[in-house]
């Protein structure tokens, strides 16, 4: 019996895939898993190097800058406000008129402040408008002044009596009532005639810039029916007190090419009649003689970038005076004088504004200050 116990041990001890000793574990039981290196890389799929086989971040995700907000300016480098910085056209390209305003190119892109402007002191107070000395200023008309290159003009407002106030009674006179009876009793000019040629004028020539500095002495309703009448008030520019003129080349794409000052406070019922006062100033008028001609106010606000260079002289009478004209007119003395202004308020003058306008060259001064050169 015992030698048949140690057979049968001995027979399952060398049976095949018996393994098991005493002290190790089964060979049927699992081992721990062993785990490998990780794979570090983007493990963020909306970076565009995401890595689908990484299994820890390592922080080099990387993304698609986002579009930048686009510079929108002028990108054409030919345009005069060409802008470097602007990534995207916005249609603001502005380039160098060719065609003159005001007779010169050069002062299309000018604001209306810095253009000197010739002007005639009581422009319809001429011999042709059958108004004589000492009443009268000029020999000849408006035409003939407009044709020679006048743009500005100096007008008085006045009834024809002083009992008919009504606005088929208003003339352009020179003078005042202060005797008891209207100026016009010396002369009188149609203003509906006179406007009507201004704004045929400004029609024909729709690249100038006009001005009316009126001394008025009618009702401002009355006014501004005579400029409805004759078709000029469309034209009218508003400007706002203390703000920047605008350019002729600005003035004329409006199609607000009349400007109108007038010798009386400020009207809001009638905004397009700038008081002279607050939005302008002016020098001495009828001087003496030419040596007493200097670039001091006046009248009105010098802080105002508008301003009249007055420029006649008067005689003992105190009236305009005929005589000494050409002296005052000269070319090269206005031109000097404008000179010492633009040195005295760092800007040329507006408007230089003359009697006797046919002796002299007034239009031709304006041109060559307007030619000046200088830093404002």
């Amino acid at each position: 019996m015992r030698g048949h116990v140690l057979l049968m041990s001995l027979i399952i001890l060398l049976s095949p895939g018996c393994t098991y000793e005493p002290g190790n574990p089964p060979l049927n039981e699992p081992e721990d898993v062993f785990e490998g290196e990780p794979i570090l890389g983007c493990t963020d799929s909306e970076a565009k190097n995401y890595n689908s086989e990484a299994n820890e971040d390592d922080g080099s995700c990387e993304y698609d800058e986002p579009e930048p907000e686009p510079v929108l300016g002028c990108t054409d480098s030919e345009a005069m406000n060409y802008d470097s910085n602007a990534t995207e056209d916005d249609g603001s390209c502005k380039y160098m008129e060719t065609i003159p305003c005001n007779g010169m190119v050069i002062l299309c892109h000018r604001s209306y402040d810095n253009v000197t402007f010739p002007e005639t002191h009581n422009s319809y107070s001429t011999h042709e408008d059958n108004i004589w000395y000492p009443a009268s200023n000029h020999r000849t008309g408006f035409q003939a002044q407009w044709n020679a290159g006048m743009r500005a003009f100096m007008l008085d407002t006045h009834y024809l009596t002083t009992v008919d106030q009504s606005v088929s009674n208003v003339r352009f006179c020179h003078g005042d009532s202060d005797r008891g009876f209207s100026p016009c009793t010396y002369g009188a000019v149609d203003p509906w005639a006179w406007l009507n040629k201004l704004e045929s004028e400004m029609n024909s020539e729709d690249r100038d810039i006009v001005t009316l500095l009126i001394e008025n002495y009618v009702e401002p309703d009355h006014l501004k029916e005579i400029f409805d009448d004759v078709g000029l008030s469309e034209m009218m520019y508003i400007h706002e007190m203390d703000s920047e003129w605008p350019t002729l080349i600005e003035m004329i794409d409006m199609g607000k090419r009349l400007v109108v000052f007038w010798e009386q406070s400020s009207d809001s019922q009638h905004p397009y009649f700038h008081d002279f006062l607050t939005h302008s100033w002016t020098t001495n008028y009828a001087d003496d003689d030419t040596s007493s001609m200097d670039c001091e106010k006046l009248r009105g606000d010098v802080n105002q970038p508008v301003f009249h260079m007055n420029n006649w002289l008067k005689n003992q009478a105190g009236l305009s005076d005929p005589n000494r004209a050409g002296e005052a007119n000269d070319v090269d003395f206005m031109v000097e004088r404008a000179i010492e202004c633009i040195e005295l308020h760092g800007k040329r003058p507006t408007f230089i504004a003359v009697d006797w306008w046919e002796d002299g060259d007034v239009v031709a001064a304006a041109k060559a200050v307007n030619e000046l050169e200088f830093v404002q």
